[in-house]
């Protein structure tokens, strides 16, 4: 099976989220990483799904979303044409000896330290899921105490179609 990334965006109603995340669950597809927010349209939300599904299931879960009441459009997102990034939050023990250590491994990976305790620094990073996940790899022998990662977010590279840079000329 193949991961693929799915950005639906729905009407910012209650309910869209479990009836989007149910029609996944019904078909027994596993949702990896699921995200929720607003858009620049207050009454529009965009929901990034990733998904592992092979190419006529994928099909099929797409074209069964679209049809989904409060569903606006639904995309496939190519990992090159579009921007990818998740967040991660994670406590990291650490002793006068190795904290010195920590913090060169939190600039080497262009992240940075949000609190500082005696034993711990809770560290926040920002990035692609190979980063987070190298990021993880290298902080893991120091001892995570505690860690919390957010769903993928990603949108297309540049403007859509059809759309101005300045929204007074649309």
């Amino acid at each position: 099976m193949s991961t693929h990334t799915l950005s639906v965006l729905v009407e910012n109603s209650p309910g869209v989220l479990a009836r989007v995340a149910s029609l996944f669950s019904r078909r027994g597809y596993n949702i990896e990483s699921l995200a929720v927010g607003p858009t620049e349209d207050p009454n529009v939300s965009r929901m990034t799904i990733v998904v592992n599904v092979e190419g006529h299931a994928l099909s099929q879960v797409i074209a069964q979303t679209d049809k989904l009441i409060n569903v606006l459009s639904i995309v496939e997102l190519d990992p090159i044409a579009s921007v990818q990034r998740e967040l991660l939050l994670v406590k990291v023990a650490t002793t006068p000896e190795t904290r010195s250590q920590v913090l060169e491994t939190v600039q080497l990976f262009r992240a940075k330290v949000v609190d500082v305790a005696q034993d711990a620094v809770t560290i926040e990073a920002t990035g692609n899921s190979e980063k987070i996940q190298a990021l993880l790899r290298v902080l893991e022998p120091y001892g995570i105490k505690e860690l919390v990662q957010s769903g993928l977010v990603a949108m297309e590279r540049g403007l859509k179609p059809g759309k101005s840079p300045h929204p007074d000329h649309d």
